[in-house]
């Protein structure tokens, strides 16, 4: 063992977090395949309806997980997942990026991705905040010259965008 794994103890066991995604899935699978059979799952006069395909991997999703989920029995009831300071870290960039996907519809891809940038590098990596500003307008300004003039698609756009004219 490492020296950081001396002073993080406890959290989740493995067991019941290979477990709780399995059945997570399997209820994922399920709902595909009622979405898919309220679509129809048979062939129409141009070919397959549209749930024919996401029925069918409805099934495998079901199949599979039904797999790791026996599989997941036989692991040792003691055995650690992670430590709550590691998981700690992982909520550090889910939450902000959860957020960022929630706000982009109101704000666009542009500002918001302007705020997680700038956000992650100066709370996670530390970075001088004028470092953490100018990389944060360069990376999504390089993508709107790729995308929107370059390829010609077009981002979502928020108010501000809207009023910039962009």
């Amino acid at each position: 063992m490492s020296e950081a794994s001396h002073d993080q103890s406890g959290g989740p066991a493995h067991r019941s977090v290979e477990m709780g995604v399995a059945v997570a899935c399997i209820i994922f699978g399920i709902v595909t395949i009622y979405g898919s059979l309220q679509v129809g799952i048979g062939w129409g006069p141009s070919g397959p309806l549209s749930g024919f395909f996401p029925f069918y991997l409805g099934i495998l999703i079901v199949l599979a997980s039904l797999m790791n989920l026996k599989s997941a029995m036989s692991i040792d009831k003691m055995r650690e997942f992670a430590s709550w300071s590691q998981l700690g870290q992982v909520l550090k960039v889910i939450v902000p990026t959860t957020i960022y996907t929630i706000v982009l519809p109101y704000t666009g891809i542009y500002v918001a991705s302007i705020v997680l940038i700038a956000g992650f590098m100066i709370w996670i990596g530390k970075y001088t905040w004028y470092k953490a500003v100018i990389l944060s307008i360069a990376v999504p300004a390089a993508f709107y010259v790729m995308f929107e003039k370059w390829f010609l698609v077009p981002l979502p756009k928020g108010p501000i965008e809207y009023w910039l004219g962009l």
